[in-house]
């Protein structure tokens, strides 16, 4: 096909789908049901890797969003270690049900911290206040948020170029680029974005994802530490994580209910069950394939493990319980200077 379509705007409509199928993406606004041109598709890389500065459309939730920088995660897929079985040991002796002991080998993959257009985030299945700090005073329990932030796949991306000076609406935008039409990219990164990542590299770091599928529902997680805070009886460590979960096949599920098992370093084994998630019981259709939320952990350990399953009931009455990866809770270690959102 030809990477030179013209992406538009209209009232809230997004047909996001794989990148070889793509033809024209349309964004809904409340006010008005004109098609505005945004710019032009440009080829996706297949090998390296975006550059920061880069405009680009979300594959799965279809908003528009800006490159910050890269991050090399490794990536623990389970349905790999499935298949490997499958193809070595007959269907009724292959076991993927109980896989929580065993080795996956994980990969490295691209991952890329990006900003998202505000014009978008109240249309979109995603948290967009999912990235968290703790409060930067010691003794705070307070956790705050930077809108706007997340995390997107290399596969995720599909670049695009626009003549708008300012393409993106986003509080940090400016402050962390700046325009050089010379460039390709035409943007750059401005001082303060490599001040601030620096600075809070620890707390924004992404280094493993988890994923598995169960009856065509893909989970996905993504563990962050988030660091610690010590009072005169104990000292409490912190975690987020963040699940998406995507339908793969053609019948329309909804999240009934989660089941979690969190187990800690100091021993103690905690199981949590619950309605839904975030309040929410998301319904996964072909039309809205994926939701993502995130979530937090805190431990009184430095490590630990949690893994569980998700019930889901499809529109023709079938339930069934999808597998959550198990993924590692690990701390890192830790200096004097507090995370900060500020720039």
């Amino acid at each position: 096909m030809a990477w030179s379509t013209m992406l538009c705007i209209c009232r809230l409509r997004y047909n996001v789908v794989s990148a070889s199928r793509i033809k024209t993406f349309l964004v809904e606004y409340s006010t008005s049901r004109t098609l505005v041109e945004v710019g032009k598709l440009e080829t996706p890389k297949i090998q390296g890797k975006y550059d920061a500065g880069q405009l680009f459309l979300h594959r799965v939730f279809g908003y528009r969003g800006v490159i910050l920088f890269p991050w090399s995660a490794r990536v623990y897929d389970r349905d790999i270690l499935a298949n490997k079985k499958a193809t070595k040991t007959p269907d009724s002796e292959v076991n993927t049900s109980n896989q929580i002991g065993r080795e996956v080998k994980g990969r490295n993959h691209m991952y890329y911290q990006v900003l998202i257009d505000s014009r978008d985030c109240p249309h979109i299945r995603a948290q967009t206040e999912a990235v968290t700090f703790l409060g930067q005073q010691e003794n705070s329990k307070s956790l705050y948020a930077i809108p706007g932030l997340d995390y997107a796949a290399h596969e995720d991306v599909l670049p695009y170029r626009t003549t708008e000076h300012q393409p993106l609406c986003h509080e940090l935008f400016e402050k962390f680029l700046m325009p050089d039409p010379d460039k390709d990219p035409p943007f750059e990164a401005r001082e303060t974005l490599r001040a601030w990542q620096e600075k809070n590299h620890p707390w924004l770091e992404l280094s493993d994802v988890h994923k598995e599928t169960t009856e065509n529902i893909r989970v996905t997680v993504t563990p962050f530490y988030m660091g610690c805070r010590e009072s005169q009886s104990s000292t409490v460590f912190w975690w987020r994580y963040c699940i998406r979960l995507e339908n793969l096949g053609e019948l329309s599920v909804q999240l009934r209910e989660r089941h979690w098992r969190i187990f800690s370093l100091s021993g103690t084994l905690e199981t949590v069950r619950g309605r839904g998630v975030i309040g929410q019981e998301p319904v996964l259709s072909p039309q809205q394939p994926a939701f993502q939320y995130s979530s937090h952990i805190s431990l009184q350990a430095p490590s630990g493990h949690m893994w569980g399953t998700f019930r889901m009931e499809r529109e023709d009455g079938h339930t069934f319980d999808c597998r959550i990866p198990p993924f590692s809770l690990e701390s890192k270690n830790e200096d004097n200077n507090l995370p900060t959102g500020g720039v």
